[in-house]
């Protein structure tokens, strides 16, 4: 219910389902979820400042999801894409730490990981398009 929303919210309304309704409770899920972390960060790193808290944490949540094969156009990606995503960046750091790299050089590293994926991202969704265009004719 929740890909139909995200996909296309005004199909899934036509097709009887309450989309308001679907997206306060996936945002309240949502908040909920982000206060429970913050307890999680707050906890892990003694630190309540929440800039500093999660500076080193954010780049690597957002190239994770991307790398999982969710899209920025929204109603698609899944948890397991998800998990894979965030133990290729896992491994992406660690044996960037292992060669001895810095903190800067890993966050241009990571960057070009996720402006990697959204190209093909973006590609896929194209070609996806140009051939349900030619299906169609």
């Amino acid at each position: 219910m929740i890909y139909c929303v995200g996909g296309n919210p005004e199909a899934a309304r036509l097709s009887g389902i309450n989309s308001d309704n679907v997206l306060i409770f996936v945002y309240s899920l949502s908040g909920f979820m982000c206060a429970i972390a913050g307890l999680v960060i707050v906890g892990r790193s003694a630190v309540a400042n929440p800039s500093a808290a999660i500076s080193p944490y954010d780049t690597d949540a957002i190239a994770a999801c991307i790398i999982g094969g969710a899209s920025f156009m929204g109603g698609k990606g899944t948890i397991w894409g998800t998990l894979i995503g965030a133990l290729m960046i896992s491994t992406i750091r660690n044996g960037l730490t292992l060669l001895n790299t810095s903190s800067s050089v890993q966050y241009i590293v990571i960057g070009m990981v996720i402006i990697a994926a959204v190209f093909i991202d973006v590609t896929r969704s194209r070609m996806e398009a140009k051939a349900r265009r030619l299906a169609a004719k």
